[in-house]
């Protein structure tokens, strides 16, 4: 039986092979680069896939929440990073899965670190949220003094050891190719060097983003690297030119519920909960949610050219082609969909499906 006569609804699936060389890859990658590897797993958020990067002896993890820690714990993990500023409403959560494995959080906060320092009963380790220029969160490289205070506040208790410097380049993603993304990569290193010598404290520098670890030159940058996405790679990635199109791994298989071929086009079921709303504007001005391929047992084509997901609403989506493409489908038939962001899609879905017709769950 095919994996495509298992698919009623909009179905996630993963070719687990293109997986295993993402995987392979990075390692490679990080090892060359003298950097140890913690995978976020927030990509693929599944303990199965988790299972592939165990079988090449990693043993640290980064996730994006503490549900997701617990979920990872339970799956046998014990060294996980919580890369997202640490929620103190979820405190008694935390607690119950330091009992399971030791946990890092990060901070740009005092008065968080006040908290855990008043609330814990088990010490945790702190690493300080660091901004390099994404400016989404954590505390300005430059801003020195504000370091220095949240890090002798840090040292103040014997529940809150400080573990280090945490960065998430994701100005990354706004850059175009190899040469922005290698000149992200220098500035980090250069001003993170800075940072560590005005503190005199041989503390690691955690870097994550998927473009930079896909493609910079960073060898003896940063001790650790995060990277996610690599695992599945999307759209978005190829585009930025951190994958070729042969390295996603993940697609969104789509009945056909509706046919015009005299406007060129049809109606799939999958639509912004299934996708997201994120899209590639391309150079002639429209937008582009997704990439089309056809199905087969073994997996997917190349993308169509000239076919292309044009807009989603809740459950609808419209595929366009350039050609005559669409008199070829009828209602009842499957199509692929090449994602513009796989953690999204992943996010989305309660389990996926592999193309050897494995049923893989994903954390919900």
């Amino acid at each position: 039986m095919s994996f495509l006569d298992l698919i009623v609804k909009p179905t996630v699936v993963v070719n687990l092979i293109k997986v295993e060389s993402n995987i392979r890859r990075m390692i490679q990658r990080a090892k060359e680069s003298n950097a140890s590897l913690r995978p976020h797993f927030k990509t693929h958020q599944s303990g199965q896939i988790g299972e592939l990067f165990r079988k090449h002896n990693l043993t640290s993890i980064t996730v994006s929440s503490v549900s997701m820690a617990r979920y990872f714990a339970m799956h046998g993990w014990t060294d996980i990073t919580i890369a997202f500023p640490f929620n103190i409403r979820e405190a008694k959560s935390l607690t119950e899965i330091q009992r399971l494995a030791k946990v890092t959080l990060i901070t740009a906060s005092s008065e968080t670190i006040v908290f855990l320092q008043e609330q814990l009963n088990e010490a945790v380790n702190l690493m300080l949220k660091i901004d390099t220029g994404n400016q989404r969160s954590g505390i300005q490289v430059s801003n020195y003094q504000s370091i220095q205070k949240l890090v002798d506040s840090i040292n103040k208790s014997k529940l809150t050891h400080f573990a280090g410097f945490l960065v998430h380049a994701g100005h990354t993603y706004k850059a175009k190719g190899l040469y922005e993304i290698q000149q992200i990569a220098d500035h980090g290193h250069e001003v993170l060097s800075t940072l560590q010598s005005n503190f005199g404290v041989e503390k690691i520098i955690s870097w994550g983003d998927t473009p930079s670890c896909s493609m910079a030159q960073m060898k003896g940058y940063f001790e650790e690297w995060r990277p996610g996405n690599f695992v599945f790679y999307d759209l978005m990635q190829y585009h930025i030119g951190s994958c070729q199109l042969d390295d996603i791994a993940v697609i969104v298989v789509c009945p056909v519920v509706e046919v015009h071929p005299d406007r060129k086009k049809l109606i799939i079921y999958g639509g912004a909960i299934h996708f997201s709303k994120e899209f590639i504007a391309a150079d002639s001005g429209f937008q582009l949610f997704g990439y089309i391929v056809l199905l087969h047992e073994n997996g997917w084509s190349k993308p169509i050219s000239g076919a292309w997901l044009s807009s989603v609403s809740q459950e609808h989506g419209i595929v366009m082609f350039s050609g005559d493409e669409a008199s070829s489908f009828k209602p009842g038939d499957l199509i692929g969909v090449m994602p513009v962001h796989s953690c999204l899609v992943t996010s989305a879905s309660k389990e996926m499906l592999s193309t050897g017709g494995e049923l893989i769950t994903c954390m919900k």
